[in-house]
């Protein structure tokens, strides 16, 4: 058994730990300052579970003893005490993380892990399998030229003007549509705004608009620098939502300070009711040389809500907690680099979408063929 401690005990947390125990191959302890939330997760799952100031280094030091892994389903401004707290510990670290500064000074941390001991952000849906599936996609290629990564969580059945259901952490959300986006541009890598670069496409006869969003692309920037002339990440939404979102972020300007951006969270989260009736749409659209032809390569997957252990998941909660201890698995089997840092694009997909998580974004094609071997 993989004892592994998991900080959050929230919607993605739990789902975490539901997975993991179900698997039969982990030692789940569950940590959250919420009590209640702690106990709500019991009824469903038998995992141990422990109050924790997640603040606090003595606390954080005591529920990592004994501890292989560490999975931090916390806000993005916690995880690097998180990281720190694991790398004195010798524990393994992975989160959920979409901030881009909290990953650079994550990994800075990994520079100093011992050997067997890794650090992993990232490891959601985007940034996280949108990173695997991207840089899979690169390397067919002799030479690349571009690389175009475009995500959605949506709901199934949108029906109020932003045309937009909450799926996940509002927080998270409104980090994307504020702060700056990574992209490569003409073989340079630059910063673009949130929000920008809108457009429309179509996809199994349904009309879908995209834009700049923050943090997606993960450390795929670094990677390809140098080796592509255009890299970019955006948003999948309903044709309108961009409009009204750039609107109240930029027009009353609800994103510019801190304050701000929670009086923007208050208004979205008394509006737009969660709903589980969602989709999940994830495309990747690579071009480059091979063979001495240009070519263009695309993969294009819809993962739905679905029951999972006798309870109704939504696509997102499914895809970020596949994606979460799809990884965290290949890292118990030895699949991963077995030292320091570790980007997604170091993730196999072939190893990914066969793993027991993984196959979650496998495509009915896929299983055909898993059938067929």
């Amino acid at each position: 058994m993989y004892p592994i401690l998991i900080v959050g005990a929230g919607k993605i947390g739990a789902s975490i730990a539901k997975l993991l125990h179900h698997s039969g191959d982990y030692k789940v302890t569950v940590a959250d300052r919420d009590q209640a939330a702690l106990e709500r997760l019991a009824k469903y799952v038998p995992v141990e579970t422990t109050l924790l100031d997640v603040k606090s280094p003595e606390d954080l030091a005591r529920a990592l003893d004994g501890k292989k892994g560490v999975l931090s389903a916390c806000s993005f401004d916690i995880n690097p005490g998180i990281a720190e707290a694991a790398l004195h510990a010798g524990v393994s670290y992975f989160d959920l993380t979409e901030d881009v500064e909290t990953t650079r000074r994550i990994r800075e941390l990994a520079k100093e892990a011992k050997q067997g001991q890794i650090f992993m952000p990232q490891c959601g849906l985007a940034p996280g399998f949108i990173g695997i599936l991207g840089y899979a996609l690169a390397k067919r290629f002799d030479k690349l030229d571009s690389v175009k990564m475009r995500v959605g969580a949506l709901p199934q059945y949108p029906h109020n003007h932003l045309k937009y259901n909450l799926t996940w952490s509002t927080d998270g959300l409104i980090n994307e549509y504020c702060n700056p986006c990574e992209a490569i541009v003409g073989g340079k890598p630059i910063e673009v705004l949130a929000l920008e670069g809108l457009e429309h496409f179509s996809l199994d006869g349904l009309e879908y608009e995209a834009f700049n969003t923050s943090g997606g692309l993960g450390t795929l920037c670094e990677t390809l620098d140098g080796k592509i002339n255009e890299l970019n990440y955006k948003t999948v939404r309903y044709p309108g939502h961009q409009y009204l979102m750039d609107f109240l972020i930029n027009g009353l300007k609800m994103g510019s300070e801190v304050a701000r951006r929670k009086q923007l969270k208050e208004i979205m989260e008394n509006a737009l009711p969660i709903t589980r009736q969602d989709v999940v749409l994830v495309y990747v659209s690579a071009s480059g040389w091979k063979d001495g032809f240009y070519m263009q390569e695309t993969d294009a997957r819809k993962i739905y809500h679905q029951d999972i252990h006798g309870e109704h998941w939504s696509s997102i909660q499914l895809t970020t907690s596949a994606g979460a201890t799809a990884v965290i698995d290949l890292h118990r089997t030895g699949k991963l680099p077995g030292k320091g840092f570790v980007s997604q694009e170091q993730v196999n997909l072939d190893e990914f979408l066969a793993n027991r998580f993984g196959r979650y974004y496998s495509t009915d094609s896929e299983h055909a063929e898993k059938v067929k071997l």
